[in-house]
């Protein structure tokens, strides 16, 4: 099914045939917004970049994507600890866009996606290329997002549990505690809405993701791009797995005692986020026994009526959208409690620790702040992950 108020398009993923490819010299521009495929579709590209080049497409980015250049320009923060992104990043992705010429190019970042005002989406896109520049928006259930969108939420600090987190976005007004991006992210009619009315509807395109249809999204970028079928493949990266419920609990409380701690913030980057988490998702792979993070059937269905009402509006908007509408209303599987206890696998916990040890070995975070004379048990925890930071340098380097 296909609702589209500008084009007689079929869906690209749902049985029907491929849209027209965009014209070229098109620059594409894919804002997400977050977990809704944009990593495996931005992997997908930068692997074929040279194979995509010989059929008159460029993604022009030096890395799969270009987050720091979208943060920039949407003038928001990076990462906790990491850098702010300045405006360089923005300014030498537009040069690198417009390096391309008359050839079709394609920008994925779904960090777009939280551009705060009209007058940003208007820099972005005349920036990108004017009347060239054709948003994408990929969309997936809400019910599916909302877990998704939490444990990441958690590797970025976050300290509330999933209930309660469910609790404050969806039935504490105004919705905007404690991540006030989520909505701007997911209320995908508004965020549909503000790019159509700064682009304009005729030039913004909706492909609704269809779960059941593993290269669905893939076909679909290479219809719109005028790509031979089957040219972009999903690249593997266990780096960027979902975490286990226990897996993030663990995180979740490693962040309290953080913040209760009042630790530096590129600590928490350096040794937990890119140390103990990466290397506990590049190693360990969950089992069938590892719980899953399971949404209760109040919060999934609230999601899915948010969905239908989200879907109407989109329907509504004047925009092209792939796929059927109706999906954004899914509820997951199966909702309801878990039942089973979520434990955290030893060697889950122990790959996690070797991570934090080994960032801390590679580079140690050093302190401007005077030590004073005390025991291990009057030591802050700041202070001993540095300790053992150094101490690990040696063991690592002497093996």
């Amino acid at each position: 099914m296909e609702t589209d108020c500008t084009t007689n398009d079929v869906p690209a993923n749902g049985g029907g045939p491929a849209p027209a490819p965009y014209p070229a010299g098109t620059r594409l521009l894919h804002i997400g917004p977050h977990k809704t495929g944009t990593t495996s579709i931005q992997g997908a590209l930068f692997a074929a970049k040279d194979a995509m080049r010989a059929h008159g497409v460029e993604f022009p980015a030096d890395t799969r994507h270009p987050m720091s250049a979208a943060l920039a320009v949407c003038a928001r923060p990076g990462m906790l600890g990491d850098g702010t992104p300045g405006e360089r990043h923005w300014e030498t992705l537009v040069a690198q866009v417009a390096a391309t010429g008359a050839r079709t190019s394609v920008v994925s970042s779904e960090f777009f996606a939280d551009a705060p005002d009209d007058a940003t989406i208007g820099r972005i896109v005349r920036e990108l290329g004017g009347d060239r520049v054709e948003i994408l928006v990929t969309l997936r259930p809400l019910a599916r997002i909302m877990p998704s969108q939490w444990q990441q939420y958690v590797q970025n600090g976050l300290r509330m549990g999933y209930e309660n987190w469910l609790e404050h976005m969806l039935r504490k007004p105004p919705y905007e505690k404690p991540n006030p991006s989520f909505w701007r992210r997911h209320r995908h009619d508004r965020l549909v809405e503000r790019w159509a009315r700064v682009a304009g509807p005729e030039r913004v395109t909706v492909v609704v993701v269809d779960d059941r249809d593993r290269d669905g999204l893939m076909r679909t970028f290479e219809a719109l791009l005028g790509l031979p079928g089957g040219l972009l493949r999903p690249v593997p990266d266990t780096a960027n797995r979902s975490l286990t419920l226990a897996e993030t609990e663990m995180l979740r409380r490693l962040n309290v005692e953080f913040r209760a701690r009042e630790l530096p913030d590129e600590l928490y980057s350096s040794l937990i986020r890119n140390g103990a988490v990466m290397h506990m998702k590049n190693v360990y792979a969950p089992g069938p026994d590892d719980v899953r993070i399971h949404t209760p059937r109040w919060a999934a269905e609230a999601a899915a009526e948010i969905g239908t009402e989200m879907a109407g509006r989109i329907s509504a908007a004047g925009v092209r959208v792939l796929g059927d509408p109706a999906l954004l209303s899914a509820l997951p599987g199966a909702v309801g409690p878990a039942g089973t206890e979520p434990r955290v696998a030893p060697e889950a916990a122990a790959q996690a620790l070797y991570g934090a040890l080994a960032a801390a070995a590679r580079a140690p975070v050093r302190s401007t702040a005077p030590l004073k004379s005390r025991t291990v048990h009057q030591t802050s925890s700041k202070d001993l992950v540095k300790v053992l930071g150094h101490r690990a340098l040696k063991k690592l380097r002497r093996h």
